[in-house]
């Protein structure tokens, strides 16, 4: 992401695609960046650090009841399900070989963004709705 700015980053970023310019700062303000050295947990999963994560830079394997998960990159982000109903993690993150850059935002920054912007809440339904349709798929 070092060539790209934060805004023009997120806007990318299928849950974020589509809110106007003004939500996407009102999110960045409320938000924060985070660097995980490399091996660390960025969350784990059972704990009750609710909130979201965007992957800005380096990588992260992900595993579900010990199960290896597909790894995480650049765009790709965790922590959705539990930003919106505030339950466990369901998921262990550990930063890759290079570390982990994260775009992070605690559920309650999110909740009063969403409770404003219903163009917020539409594009978080949609994320969620391709991540249940993904895994059905998985089998």
């Amino acid at each position: 992401m070092s060539h790209e700015s934060l805004p023009s980053f997120l806007a990318k970023v299928d849950l974020f695609a589509g809110l106007s310019k003004e939500t996407l700062s009102d999110l960045i303000a409320r938000g924060s960046t985070l660097t995980i050295n490399p091996g660390a947990h960025a969350t784990e999963q059972g704990s009750n650090d609710a909130g979201l994560q965007v992957v800005l830079d380096g990588s992260a394997e992900v595993s579900v009841n010990g199960v290896d998960r597909a790894p995480l990159g650049p765009g790709d982000y965790f922590g959705e399900i539990s930003l919106i109903d505030g339950l466990p993690r369901s998921a262990t993150v550990v930063a890759g070989p290079d570390g982990l850059t994260t775009f992070a935002l605690s559920s309650l920054a999110f909740a009063p963004v969403v409770k404003e912007n219903p163009e917020a809440a539409y594009a978080l339904l949609k994320a969620l709705a391709a991540r249940v349709r993904l895994l059905e798929s998985q089998g």
